[in-house]
């Protein structure tokens, strides 16, 4: 009989294909190919693995024949077609436990950052000046501390910053009766009356996509510091630019931006706008190149749950009983 393949599209922790290869898959990879390569090939394989290199649309789909898993190495789902997908019979796995720690992590170096004046502090020391009363910083402890979506990454960085004693909120629209010893689940409307601080951790889909724009922004009622490790997208980058200029943003830490290509591997290379150009210089706002997931421990991480997810799929689907 004619051995199952799966098509490595994106790279990942080689420990994904070893645990593949021992339900008996053959794992393949082309790194050069493009999308339309893509294309001629995808009838021949069971399994795919992807990061963000390309979309799985309705195209290249409709032509996965033998099509029967598709494992995301992360967690967004935005470039794949899950619902056309499912309607097809193909089940859709992703990883968000394997890079949550990292994200919360990151979320928490960033606001210690902006708040302690850390990055320009550095420069200012390197640059031959001791500036220690214009560095003053701020506490973490007493601080509220808004989070927008409260999913994996969401709980993770609620977890960490339950050590210094800030007044942790949270908002998602697609969850309810998730108060625990992190956070206190409130309407949105409480977290714009109330925020220091907001960390934005919400998938990219219609009803996300530049939600964050000069009204979403005008309806704090205090100056607030801004996180975003979710998607650049999430963000109106013009308008937070505005925002930051007149003072109702204080600083901003940005570890993902709109300008990224759809594969997250680089900006776009068409000339950057000014609001691109201001953040680059604006000594209060804090870029990071979309790693707040992307450390040595959850490369493994993302890999071995994803593995774990499709051996689980598996076992199920030899029970008499799965359909």
């Amino acid at each position: 009989m004619e051995q199952k393949k799966v098509l490595f599209i994106d790279s990942a922790h080689p420990v994904l294909c070893q645990e593949l290869e021992s339900m008996a898959f053959v794992c393949e990879a082309f790194d050069h190919y493009t999308r339309e390569d893509y294309l001629k090939i995808i009838p021949e394989y069971t399994g795919i693995i992807i990061r963000s290199k390309i979309k799985l649309d309705q195209e290249i789909l409709e032509k996965a024949r033998s099509l029967e898993f598709i494992g995301r190495v992360g967690a967004g789902m935005e470039g794949i077609d899950v619902k056309f997908a499912k309607d097809r019979g193909i089940a859709c796995f992703n990883s968000p436990e394997g890079n949550r720690d990292a994200v919360g992590e990151h979320a928490l170096g960033l606001l210690l950052n902006l708040l302690n004046n850390l990055n320009r502090s550095d420069r200012q020391v390197r640059s031959g000046q001791w500036i220690r009363e214009g560095n003053r910083g701020l506490e973490v402890k007493n601080q509220t501390i808004g989070i927008i979506g409260y999913g994996n990454m969401g709980r993770a960085f609620a977890q960490r910053l339950k050590g210094f004693e800030a007044n942790v909120l949270g908002f998602d629209r697609y969850k309810f009766g998730y108060t625990d010893d992190f956070i206190a689940e409130c309407p949105m409307e409480q977290l714009f009356a109330e925020c220091d601080v907001v960390s934005l951790h919400v998938p990219l889909n219609k009803e996300t996509r530049f939600m964050v724009n000069s009204d979403y922004l005008s309806r704090f009622q205090k100056p607030i510091w801004f996180l975003n490790t979710a998607r650049g997208e999430c963000v109106k980058t013009d308008d937070l630019v505005a925002a930051l200029k007149s003072g109702k943003v204080l600083g901003a830490g940005l570890d993902v931006l709109e300008y990224e290509q759809t594969s997250f591997e680089a900006l776009r290379p068409e000339q950057m706008p000014d609001s691109f150009k201001y953040l680059q210089k604006a000594d209060n706002v804090i870029l990071t190149p979309h790693i707040a997931g992307w450390t040595v421990q959850s490369k493994y991480k993302l890999a071995q749950m994803l593995a774990d997810k499709i051996k689980n799929f598996y076992n199920e689907k030899s029970n008499p009983y799965f359909y």
